[in-house]
Formats: C-alpha cells, structure tokens, sequence
C-alpha cells in the first residue's frame, strides 16, 4: 500500500473487485507515476538477476550502496515517498548499464 501511495485498505479492495469485474479503475496521477516506477524496477532487478530468488534476496537484504545507507531496497521503496522509488528505478537502470 506505501508503494502505490495508498491511504486506506478499502481503496484497494475497492480497486481489487471493480478489476475482478473487469470494471473501469480510475488512477491519479501519483499513483500511475508510482505504477510506472514499479514496473521499471521490475523490469530491472529481473534483469540484472534473473533468478527470482535472487533478485528477492537483493530486494529485502541489506544494501551497503549510499543511496541504501545500509538498508534494503524494499525499505527505501516502502517509505511512501514517489521520490523513493525514482531513485532506486535509477539505481537500478545505472547498474544495468
């Protein structure tokens, strides 16, 4: 919920059944931007580490690079902050190359 910027449980449940019924879901912009970030990162950290057991080790280990400050690139990512994901989106496009 922190990473999509949601505030309230019911807004997702909310989002959960109208998908289920293959309603129509009307996203902000915040939350879209977010959704953006998340796929990009994604598509990176698979990448980089295509072993899914890998890329979720490096998703919730420890990380000793400065923009981490020793803590893992899931609790960067769960701040609730949109600036967090960007930057670790860019981390991650970098490391790619």
């Amino acid at each position: 919920m922190k990473i999509l910027g949601v505030e309230s449980r019911s807004t997702l449940h909310s989002w959960k059944s109208k998908a289920k019924a293959r309603q129509q879901i009307k996203l902000g912009r915040d939350t879209l931007e977010r959704i953006s970030y998340v796929l990009g990162i994604y598509k990176a950290i698979n990448i980089l580490l295509p072993i899914a057991e890998r890329a979720d080790r490096w998703m919730h280990a420890p990380n000793d690079a400065p923009i981490f400050g020793g803590k893992s690139a899931l609790d960067r990512l769960t701040s609730g902050n949109v600036s967090d994901l960007f930057i670790v989106r860019q981390y991650l496009d970098a490391e790619r190359g």
